[in-house]
């Protein structure tokens, strides 16, 4: 600490005077980083198990990116809907080329991406003249804090004094095939699921479970929505989670690792749904700007390689392999869950897990909650084994006291 001033407090006492409550962050502010490395403004170190939420694909301050930002900041910031811009274009040419979908609609954000999906279904049946509206998700799931996202949420807590909120929204349980059947109608829409769950804990869906829905979708007309908002762009080993499962959507929602740390989002589509969109139907103002668009580009054709895939599925075999034994030494997990490199482990006590953040932050590591007993993990997807191997260090210490 310089001088003993404690230039975290400083700010976090700040912090609290001009922010609005919504939060509690951690007591310390981030100086700078690199890798999965971070330094506080009092020099301390982390290693940064949370990648931003599973944002931080590549780490802080990726060498390439910082490169593609860079270059395009010396060219053009943004420019509106009304003028199409040469990073964008070739962004969806690349999300086109590599998976099902044919369109692309850029935004900002998941809770946008989301938001865009619902309209172009509900459209997508107004204009074939079908009286369908009604929108299946399932419980204990997480879309967004829109309004339309938190009524697909269905979260208490998410919801809690900001009704009325929009209707047509159904709730099924997750990996429960019947609970769909039930309420599967010629007023539905669209089915929208996340591949794992991971605001409940890194909840996978069960493959038969996936291909049941898909089927009950095709039978009935029903377009299915994958939000892969969190699972996409490597985070489960494949550039998209729905690739491992040998299935399809029909509209499909990226964000977060898509950007790699800068605010993008994207809805995927096929050609037949997409053609019901007419100009003016949606829009974004910052949506699919050139800045944004540049390091997805980036990021997009350094994580597609396939090499690059393979790793991450190899580092996720690593790093669970270190917290069971972490977790036998401290009995410490009830379960651990993984989907690639997004990892729960559930704690043996119900309810402690805040508390064991705290103690993370204060052994110099940095990781995320799930629920109120759920550790979660989401780290770069290049983390080495050596950063690896040094955040199982201070996981130990925040066990240990």
């Amino acid at each position: 600490m310089n001088n003993n001033i404690d230039k975290n407090k400083q700010l976090r006492d700040l912090y609290k005077e001009v922010m609005l409550p919504n939060y509690a962050p951690a007591d310390f502010i981030p100086e700078k980083a690199s890798g999965s490395s971070v330094w506080d403004k009092n020099n301390k170190k982390f290693i940064d198990f949370g990648g931003g939420i599973a944002v931080n694909s590549l780490g802080h301050s990726h060498p390439q990116l910082v490169s593609a930002l860079s270059k395009q900041s010396q060219k053009l910031w943004h420019l509106s809907n009304y003028i199409s811009n040469e990073p964008a274009i070739h962004l969806a040419k690349q999300l086109t080329d590599l998976t099902f979908a044919d369109k692309v609609y850029f935004s900002n954000s998941g809770s946008e991406a989301n938001e865009a999906a619902i309209k172009i279904a509900r459209r997508y049946h107004h204009e074939k003249g079908n009286n369908r509206n009604e929108i299946i998700a399932f419980n204990n799931s997480f879309h967004g804090r829109s309004l339309l996202n938190i009524s697909l949420g269905a979260s208490h807590n998410h919801r809690k004094g900001f009704g009325p909120l929009p209707g047509g929204i159904l709730h099924a349980d997750y990996n429960s095939l019947s609970s769909v059947e039930e309420l599967i109608s010629d007023k539905t829409a669209a089915v929208i699921i996340e591949l794992v769950q991971g605001e409940a804990g890194v909840v996978a869906a069960k493959q038969e479970f996936l291909l049941g829905v898909r089927d009950l979708c095709t039978q009935n007309g029903v377009l299915l929505i994958m939000d892969e908002v969190q699972s996409g762009v490597g985070r489960m080993g494949h550039l998209y989670g729905y690739m491992a499962f040998g299935i399809e959507p029909d509209i499909l929602t990226s964000a977060k690792g898509l950007g790699g740390g800068i605010p993008i989002g994207a809805t995927l589509i096929k050609n037949d749904i997409a053609s019901s969109m007419d100009v003016g139907s949606h829009g974004s103002t910052f949506g699919g700007n050139p800045m944004a668009c540049a390091v997805a580009n980036k990021v997009i054709e350094i994580v597609s390689n396939p090499t690059f895939l393979q790793e991450v599925k190899k580092k996720e075999a690593f790093l669970v392999n270190k917290l069971e034994g972490v977790s036998k030494k401290y009995q410490a997990f009830r379960e651990i869950r993984s989907s690639g490199l997004w990892i729960g482990c559930e704690l043996n006590n119900n309810g402690e897990v805040n508390d064991l953040l705290d103690k993370c932050y204060k052994s110099g590591l940095i990781a995320v909650s799930a629920g109120t007993s759920t550790l979660r993990f989401a780290p770069a997807l290049n983390i080495s084994e050596d950063e690896i191997l040094e955040g199982i260090k201070k996981l130990e210490k925040a066990l240990s006291t």
